[in-house]
């Protein structure tokens, strides 16, 4: 991209990082920096922004600008979550396994927030506490559970959803099964090799390999 293009693909893309950045005022952070680092995070995803994938770029951008904004969190130290909130979070992901074993499938947000009587929101935040990090960087094994697209609250989780579900759509029926039953339902290798008839190993080798081109679709 050409420099004049690129300055002005850039001023055309600012309002997504003041969206993404009004996000995570009154955190502790002001919101200069904020946006200052959501910023450096558009110009990264810009210039690693590949058209021709067939992606939209705020699909590839919004992670990109997460995660800088993110990085100040975590620099700065901002970042904690109470014992109270732990706690909370844990008796859901009690409660979320109950249902999964009396449904004998994963609980939906709404049938979990019911049962816990609290909103889907709330239940999302607690959710996402309780929930390692998704990270297109793991490797693929049995305790993986990564893409590379760290979640800190519900509205983070519903943005970054966004760009995961996007490269999801490109995928066949079956390799998009094994990705939600391994990374957002939680399923072990050999719970997902039952559910798609397959046996482990070949779930192994296939999420390792799907793992590899998600990424590449999301890097460039």
């Amino acid at each position: 991209m050409l420099t004049d293009e690129r300055e002005k693909f850039i001023s055309e893309n600012l309002g997504l990082v003041h969206s993404l950045a009004n996000k995570f005022r009154n955190r502790g952070i002001e919101y200069d920096d904020l946006y200052s680092a959501g910023c450096l995070g558009l110009v990264k995803a810009v210039d690693g922004f590949d058209g021709e994938l067939g992606f939209k770029f705020s699909t590839y951008a919004v992670p990109v600008i997460l995660g800088e904004i993110k990085r100040l969190f975590r620099e700065s130290g901002a970042v904690k979550v109470s014992r109270a909130m732990k706690e909370k979070a844990r008796l859901a992901q009690k409660q979320r396994e109950r249902l999964e074993a009396d449904l004998n499938r994963e609980p939906t947000v709404n049938e979990l927030a019911s049962a816990l009587g609290i909103s889907e929101f709330e239940t999302a935040e607690l959710l996402n506490i309780s929930t390692p990090p998704l990270s297109l960087t793991g490797d693929g094994g049995e305790d993986t559970h990564s893409l590379d697209i760290p979640v800190d609250s519900g509205e983070d989780a519903i943005q970054n959803s966004i760009a995961i579900k996007e490269i999801l759509l490109t995928l066949d029926e079956r390799d998009r099964r094994l990705i939600e039953l391994r990374y957002f339902n939680g399923c072990t290798q050999a719970v997902t090799a039952e559910k798609l008839g397959l046996t482990q190993v070949q779930v192994s080798r296939r999420e390792r390999s799907l793992l590899l081109d998600m990424r590449s679709k999301m890097t460039g």
